[in-house]
């Protein structure tokens, strides 16, 4: 219920806006247009600017960037040496966003049927209950709902695994396949049971150990970082700290005692591994950072695959019919969830195109400014707000924020901060409790939102600490 009110929100709100442009805008006359059939990069409202009327510190972002962008508003210098400004559309329309929502889907469908198909054979080797009962003391506690032994276990620390190194495409068949095997244990089959929210709200937490495609892409800018590494470790602080957060959250919802010796003492035996594995990998370079990254994350990935199919052998398991028939589960999923997805991605395209944000980031200057408090971070914000709707739109925000203010400025730092601290919380809501068919989340939502603030609090706090000084 909350999740369908919140999406019946960013409806109505989008198209109010989206109306109050087309009356009192100079440049809403093709708002509607934009909304239902514009793409992405589309532009609009090309003028010629008198140059001696534009701000010094955009003549600058042009000369250093070849552009400055404002919102939607773009300015740059054309081929006859002319400053102009036009619009530029920052999101797919409706339809687009419908054809990219089954391109999605479709584009999961190879990637589900791989990892669901070693899953199978993993499953019928007995791999997921020996990894079941190896955590099982730990999740046990967390999950009091979930049996002992139970695969639902192996399944979501697969995922958590994956998360952590960052492998994303391994993570959504394995958290998939974990929801599945939690609904199997889920008395309404409607309703979202605690196990699922806690699990849900974990994954979307974040928790990753090497931030290694904002690194990337700090990297690559024309103007790059001076040292790209350097949000990584208030990148590690702030998801870890997300995640924490809604761990407390959902314990104090679910009246789980989170101070059992149990729980305590994996969270410090977890924290006390990812510390000794900060404090080696600061010492490495850039390049030694990804590659090390590389070799860890698909290594390991290698092993696992290796280490399933000797043990389907040693079980004298079929192991080609057993991956074959996990295949067809996976292929199955990724077409079960595109309703899922195209509803959630058209409010957010909604949202996106209609100018919501733009409105919600000059509030937060207004108020901020009136208070008399630093509003650099305020620059940095988009990109925390975009982030729990689109990875990819968040991420073309961070990418944006670096270029117009620099990577090495509050902004692109605290961007990039923010960039690592979440993930994309609409999103997964949609895949995952579309993928088992749960129509009421309760109040995942809610608490999923509440990690995210807790998340995007840290970051802005870490960034002043780190970084207080960048301009």
């Amino acid at each position: 219920m909350a999740l369908s009110r919140i999406w019946s929100a960013f409806i109505i709100i989008a198209i109010l806006i989206a109306t109050s442009q087309l009356f009192f805008s100079d440049n809403g006359k093709g708002i509607y247009s934009r909304l239902i059939v514009g793409k992405q990069g589309d532009t609009s409202s090309t003028q010629v600017l008198d140059s001696t009327k534009l701000s010094a510190s955009i003549i600058t972002a042009i000369a250093n960037n070849k552009e400055f962008k404002q919102g939607d508003l773009k300015f740059k210098k054309n081929d006859d040496n002319q400053y102009i400004s036009y619009r530029e559309q920052v999101a797919d329309g409706v339809i687009q966003t419908c054809i990219n929502a089954v391109n999605i889907c479709i584009g999961l469908i190879g990637i589900m049927a791989l990892f669901m198909g070693f899953m199978s054979i993993a499953e019928k080797a007995g791999g997921i209950r020996l990894l079941s009962r190896i955590i099982g003391p730990f999740f046990s506690k967390i999950f009091p709902e979930v049996p002992n032994g139970h695969p639902a276990t192996g399944h979501m620390v697969m995922n958590f695994s994956a998360n952590l190194l960052g492998l994303d495409n391994a993570a959504t068949p394995f958290g998939i396949k974990a929801m599945e095997s939690l609904q199997e244990l889920n008395p309404n089959k409607e309703v979202a049971s605690n196990p699922q929210i806690m699990f849900l709200c974990l994954h979307a937490s974040g928790l990753t150990l090497i931030p290694v495609s904002i690194i990337a892409v700090r990297a690559s800018l024309k103007v790059p970082a001076a040292n790209p590494t350097d949000i990584f470790i208030p990148c590690m602080i702030a998801t870890f700290v997300a995640t924490i957060a809604a761990m407390f959250i959902v314990s104090f919802k679910q009246k789980i005692n989170i101070f059992q010796p149990m729980i305590l003492g994996w969270i410090l035996g977890i924290s006390a591994v990812i510390a000794g594995m900060v404090f080696y990998l600061v010492h490495l370079s850039t390049a030694g950072l990804q590659s090390f990254s590389g070799l860890l994350s698909n290594g390991l990935l290698l092993f696992i695959f290796l280490s399933i199919i000797l043990g389907a052998l040693y079980k004298k398991i079929d192991v080609f019919d057993a991956f074959i028939e996990g295949a067809k589960g996976g292929f199955e999923t990724a077409i079960r969830i595109i309703p899922y997805l195209v509803g959630m991605l058209i409010a957010i395209s909604l949202l996106r195109t209609s100018g919501t944000f733009d409105l919600v980031l000059n509030g937060f200057k207004t108020v901020f400014a009136a208070l008399g408090a630093d509003t650099r971070f305020v620059d940095g914000i988009p990109t925390a707000l975009i982030k729990p709707l689109s990875g990819s739109g968040a991420r073309g925000m961070m990418i944006d924020t670096m270029n117009t203010y620099g990577a090495d400025s509050f902004a692109g730092r605290l961007a990039s901060i923010l960039q690592g601290s979440s993930d994309t919380t609409f999103y997964v809501i949609a895949v995952y409790f579309g993928a088992v068919n749960v129509k009421n989340s309760r109040y995942a939502v809610w608490a999923m939102l509440l990690a995210d603030f807790v998340g995007i609090c840290t970051a802005i706090g870490l960034c002043y600490l780190f970084f207080g000084s960048s301009l």
